[in-house]
């Protein structure tokens, strides 16, 4: 990683291209749980090494980091933040892109189903 792209995925200043302070302390070892156990689906040892997870994690809250300012800067034309514009982003990289329409739509079906659900409860009460 070079050091240009470490500055861009911190918050910055209003006015300035300084990253804030409090973006600086962001919360390590928030995702280590969840990462270990991605860790061990994609092959690596059931309790890796925590620096292993931290650099991970360092990656990971990198790359979203950018994705979000990214598609922010696509949403300030519009001046709306919408999932279209995170799409936009990813859409040449199809099994990202096919994995993400694919929750979407499931997330979609859920709304429904918790809805309809909601509907029979009422006709019961």
């Amino acid at each position: 990683m070079s050091n240009s792209s470490a500055g861009t995925s911190s918050k910055l200043r209003p006015g300035s291209s300084q990253p804030s302070d409090s973006s600086l302390k962001r919360k390590r070892g928030m995702f280590q749980k969840e990462l270990q156990h991605m860790m061990y689906g994609f092959g690596d040892d059931q309790n890796p090494l925590p620096e292993t997870v931290a650099l991970v994690e360092d990656i990971v809250v990198e790359y979203v980091t950018d994705l979000v300012h990214k598609a922010q800067d696509i949403a300030t034309k519009r001046g709306k933040l919408l999932t279209e514009d995170f799409l936009f982003l990813i859409r040449k990289d199809l099994p990202k892109l096919n994995r993400c329409t694919e929750l979407l739509s499931m997330n979609e079906e859920l709304k429904q189903a918790r809805k309809a659900f909601e509907v029979d409860e009422e006709k019961l009460a």
